[in-house]
């Protein structure tokens, strides 16, 4: 077990409980709790939850996502992939013309899976019908819902990033505005797409009505996604990637996501008597900054589609190579050059857990911001910009081309003890992902910090381009000594680079200790 004392300035404690909801929005917290309470299990909790924040917190999720998810069903974990492929038409030739990926217009969508992953979830692993799962959003989508202050920051820079799309504005932006916090929001459109997805189990989405409006959008601004793209979208269900670490064992999803760097820095971490050094000094956060800079490099050369993958998984954790990596970790900062791929912090996460010992880890997300600033009139649909993850280097195996997953930043994590599963977990928030998973692993079970406490730990973040960003509160010594060791050191003006952690925690005995993270304006809730 861990610590139980919370060192840390936070506005939040953990809730312990026998069935639990963990996510960045109130509301969808609690709506994935009324499932509970319905008779649901952890999964039908997830996917209202899911369902729910892509009303509720648009500015980082929406029907027009993509979505990952870990479940452990009572026996075994099985993980879901339900990323978009791109469209067929995008050849070389179609972005020619461009120096760097779109991030935004009908050049950056590929086609959404958030939709495909509600069906997927509900029909394996669901208690209750699909349709009672939207309830919650569809009545906060018709009535109306109270912006939440979190929220109500990221929708303010909406106006100006998406200026050049005016059916945003209008659904967005109806009083030539974003909301202000605490002011209601009704999205009309939405409420009829969520129904006509829930009536349809999914399929007016990707063969009906909702498909026939997206391809005619799509036409009619010269995108290239058809009908046939979203008919020919498939999930991929997928044993996750289990990489021992300690006495535990962290699980995530194979690429396209970039989970696989957050194990590759734990086995060069394992390397090291990480409980040596304390949390936050200079030496801890050091290892644990050139762990994650070989492991971002390996994500920015080698993640991609699978197909496209030159190198396996297991290829780029095989224990000689780790070890090689590990002996080159010396007391001075590693030079490596800078990555080109784009990131973005835009994304929700959420995790559940019954009192039958189910437990499910789920992420789903735009991209960047609302996603790519299209919206599909009447729907309320805003599509998503996964597309910006993909180079346009032809010799890279993140390329762009037909019929591809992008590079994604978004994971779900989980942990097991022996093949038992203990902890679902993420920390949303693009490049922050894979590195956040690393310091709740490390905090938690290299240091015995109990889950809020590692949550509100201050954090620190190697960006893209191999500078180092420490959290406000992280310790002045330590950012002097790691400049003097080479870094390039910043420290951040706020908390909203660092992402936002949610963690369900199994307690022996039964029961768990769910932990939402303070930089988001998010909840735990049980009973």
């Amino acid at each position: 077990m861990f610590d139980w004392s919370f060192p840390h300035p936070s506005r939040r404690a953990p809730v312990l409980a026998r069935n639990v909801v963990a996510t960045s929005q109130p509301l969808a917290a609690a709506a994935g709790v009324d499932i509970l309470r319905r008779g649901g299990n952890a999964v039908d909790a997830a996917v209202a939850t899911a369902i729910t924040l892509t009303v509720v917190e648009p500015c980082s999720n929406g029907v027009g996502s993509d979505a990952f998810a870990i479940v452990w069903d009572g026996d075994r974990l099985t993980g879901l992939n339900a990323s978009g492929r791109s469209p067929a038409g995008w050849t070389a030739d179609r972005f020619a013309r461009h120096t760097t990926m779109p991030v935004t217009g009908w050049d950056s969508v590929t086609v959404p899976g958030a939709v495909s992953a509600w069906v997927a979830l509900s029909q394996r692993f669901g208690a209750l019908p699909f349709g009672e799962l939207f309830d919650a959003a569809i009545r906060y989508a018709r009535e109306g819902f109270h912006v939440g202050h979190e929220t109500a920051v990221m929708w303010s820079r909406a106006a100006e990033t998406y200026a050049a799309f005016p059916h945003f504005l209008t659904h967005f932006l109806p009083d030539g505005r974003p909301p202000a916090p605490g002011e209601v929001f009704v999205n009309a459109d939405l409420a009829g797409t969520l129904t006509l997805i829930a009536d349809t189990e999914g399929e007016a989405f990707y063969h009906g009505v909702l498909a026939e409006r997206m391809e005619a959008a799509a036409r009619d601004a010269g995108g290239a996604l058809g009908a046939e793209d979203l008919a020919n979208h498939r999930v991929d269900w997928v044993d996750p990637i289990v990489q021992e670490y300690r006495d535990v064992e962290l699980a995530e999803i194979p690429p396209n996501g970039q989970g696989l760097a957050a194990q590759i820095a734990l086995a060069i971490l394992a390397h090291f008597d990480a409980g040596e050094h304390a949390p936050g000094s200079a030496d801890w956060t050091h290892l644990q900054i050139e762990a994650m800079k070989i492991a971002i490099r390996a994500a920015f050369d080698h993640f991609a589609d699978p197909r496209a993958m030159h190198v396996p998984p297991e290829a780029l954790l095989e224990p000689g190579s780790i070890r090689r990596a590990a002996n080159g970790i010396g007391r001075s900062a590693a030079q490596p050059p800078p990555a080109a791929l784009p990131v973005s912090r835009d994304t929700v996460y959420l995790t559940a857990a019954d009192a039958d010992g189910r437990m499910v880890s789920m992420i789903q997300s735009n991209y960047m911001g609302f996603g790519s600033g299209v919206v599909i009139p009447g729907t309320g649909i805003a599509m998503q910009n996964r597309g910006a993850g993909f180079v346009l280097d032809a010799d890279h195996v993140n390329a762009v081309g037909p019929d591809k997953r992008p590079y994604h930043t978004i994971i779900p994590g989980f942990v097991t003890a022996k093949g038992a599963p203990l902890m679902a977990f993420g920390v949303m928030g693009g490049h922050m992902q894979h590195q956040g998973h690393v310091q709740m692993v490390t905090r938690i079970f290299d240091h015995g910090e109990n889950p809020q406490a590692a949550s509100d730990a201050p954090r620190w973040q190697v960006t893209p381009e191999y500078r180092v960003l420490l959290e406000p509160g992280y310790s002045p010594t330590t950012a002097r000594e790691l400049a003097r060791r080479g870094h390039a050191v910043e420290v951040a003006g706020s908390h909203r680079p660092f992402g936002g952690a949610q963690l369900i925690y199994a307690l022996p005995g039964g029961g768990y200790f769910a932990a939402s993270d303070h930089r988001k304006e998010g909840a735990a809730v049980g009973f």
